[in-house]
Formats: C-alpha cells, structure tokens, sequence
C-alpha cells in the first residue's frame, strides 16, 4: 500500500534533506584561482571541486574564487599558510620574489613542446616531490600539478624571427619569462594579466606573453594583436593546486588519495579541453583576412630555447632547490630526447 503526503508535508520533507545535505560536509574549504570568473580555466576549476564534492560523497565541499577575490594573485601563499585561504588554484610563479624556485618550476620557458611531456615529467620523474621539498616550509602541500597548454604569443607587429623581437614591448610578468624575453631582445613591461586587453588597445604593450590561443581569442586580443604566434614555443605555466599542510596532515587517507586522484583527471581534462578550443579558435582566426598566425621556424624556435637554456643555468645557481631542480629537469629532457645537449652547455631543439 503506498502513503501518500499531504504537498506541505512533501515539501517540508524536502527542504529538510536538502538542509541536510547541506549541511553533511565533513569539510568546507575555499580555493581562489588566478583566473576572472568565466574564463574556461575558471570554469574547468569549477567543476573539478564539483567532482571532488561527488567523489567524496558530499564528505568535501570546496568553493572555487576568482582571482582577487579574498587576496592578490601574489598573495595566496601566504593566504593558504595562514588558513585565509585553505588552498589555490595557481602559477607559482607569482611567488617567484619569496623564492625563485617559484618562477624556475612554475614556468621554465622554452623547455616544454607538449604538456603531456611537463605532466609527466611531475607525475613520474620526482616533479611534483620537488616542488612539494620546494612548498611545504611555506605551510602548502602540493595534491597535484596541472597545467593550462603551450601559450600563443599574441603581438601588433609580425614576428619571424628572434631578431624581430628587439624592442618589442611585451608583456612579460617577473621573473624567468620577463628575464629571457629580454635577453632575446624585447622590452618586457610587467603588466598583470587583467590590463593585458587595454594594454594591447592602447599600444602600452606590442605583444603580450598572457594565455592559450582560444582564450586570447575569445577575450578579443586578435583585434589589437593580429599576429599572433601559434603553436605556442615559449610558456607552459604550471597550475599549481594545493592546500594548508597542517589541514592535509589531518585528512583521511582515503580523502587523501581521492584528491589526488581528482587533481590528476583534471590536469588531462585541461590539456584535453584547452586543446580542442584552440584548433576550434584557430579555425575560426584563420578565416579572418585581418589575422596572420605565425608558425616560428625550427631555427628560430632553437635559438629562442637556447637563450632560455643559458638563463636556466642562471638561475640554478641561486640556491640549493634550484640547482636539484635544473639538474633534474634537464635529465629528464634530455633522457627523452626533448633536449639534446651542444658542446656540454648548449641546446638544440628538436621536438618542437
């Protein structure tokens, strides 16, 4: 025999379970990004901490924040350690002033030709223990690395050739990537990522060093930057997701696992994703009279890999886990045939 309620007590009944529901989180965490709202990698976050939420069976509820919402981009490893923050969604090379272990593993540029290989390299071949020898004096545990895809190179003025880069105004944010875009000859102008629209529209910067092909795109920087530069040579940024040690000490480990497990299904979702966006938004840019992509020739992407090599070795001399760091990577480059080395010092590239 059924039962059947009366519509009040129905919906009574309902309130009370999703009150319930609301309230069954074990854990409740706030992450902020280094995006805006809306930008895709934005969303593609936005979604993985609804993942973790259905993983966990509603045991962890994490509430995804743009950037600038609770601090600076700058600032969210101090946010993190202090518990303002219980983690971030970001480029550590943001930090690269407080250590510049930050800027050499959050984007060593010119060294990556394909993200599954920088993935790899974390997942498999002691990356992702580095960078977590490198974090957790700061008081952050490291769940997993992503990242976002080989950048384009938006610019005002056509580039063929390194040569074409001398005084060029570029966006370039501190650190390694402004460094070696300045041994390369241009003039890099350090701009955040939010001014880079109306830094191009006003002719402050020629080109700008900012994100993937289909969202430069998207946010309309083709208007004002129509020679861009595609497929990427120069950034891979590393998204970096991690969390309060003391608070990743404390959980589970079957929570533990399960966050890690989430964070690796979105680094290859974000690679995946990014991609398809990209050749979509290439075909659409190529369809624009007004717009001229620019493949750089292996020779010049050569020469650029090797000004980038000579600054790595650079900064490997400025401390103990930049050393262990370039040491590592540049086995693991040259191990894949990603980096063959010229007279002992040098680098060709051939994988591009």
């Amino acid at each position: 025999m059924s039962i059947r309620f009366p519509l009040k007590a129905c919906i009574l009944m309902a309130l009370g379970s999703a009150a319930f529901n609301a309230q069954a989180a074990e854990y409740e965490w706030t992450f902020q990004t280094s995006e805006t709202s809306g930008e895709p990698q934005f969303e593609m976050k936005k979604a993985w901490a609804d993942n973790v939420s259905k993983m966990s069976d509603g045991r962890i509820a994490i509430e995804i924040l743009p950037v600038g919402a609770v601090v600076q981009a700058n600032q969210t490893l101090q946010a993190v350690r202090s518990g303002i923050l219980q983690g971030h969604m970001t480029d550590p090379s943001y930090f690269t002033g407080q250590n510049p272990a930050f800027g050499m593993m959050g984007n060593l540029v010119g060294a990556w030709s394909d993200p599954y290989d920088f993935l790899d390299y974390m997942n498999n071949a002691g990356g992702e223990t580095l960078y977590n020898k490198l974090v957790e004096p700061y008081g952050l545990h490291l769940i997993g690395a992503a990242a976002t895809g080989l950048e384009s190179l938006p610019s005002s003025k056509p580039i063929h050739s390194i040569a074409d880069m001398k005084g060029l105004k570029l966006r370039a944010p501190e650190g390694m990537v402004y460094n070696i875009f300045e041994k390369a000859g241009a003039t890099p102008v350090n701009l955040p990522g939010s001014e880079v629209y109306t830094g191009l529209e006003k002719g402050v910067i020629d080109a700008a060093d900012y994100t993937v092909f289909a969202t430069n795109q998207a946010q309309g920087l083709h208007d004002f930057a129509p020679y861009p530069l595609y497929p990427g040579f120069h950034s891979l940024p590393m998204v970096a997701v991690s969390i309060n040690n003391e608070l990743w000490q404390s959980l589970p480990a079957d929570l533990q696992a399960m966050l890690t497990t989430s964070v690796d299904a979105l680094a290859y979702e974000m690679v995946a994703e990014l991609k398809t966006r990209d050749l979509e938004a290439v075909r659409q840019a190529r369809q624009n009279p007004d717009i001229e992509i620019i493949d750089l020739s292996q020779e010049e992407r050569a020469k650029f890999r090797d000004i980038a090599r000579k600054e790595w070795a650079e900064w490997a001399e400025r401390n103990d886990i930049t050393r262990e760091y370039y040491d590592s990577v540049v086995a693991y480059l040259q191990a894949h045939n990603l980096l063959p080395a010229k007279d002992g010092n040098e680098a060709t590239d051939t994988s591009s």
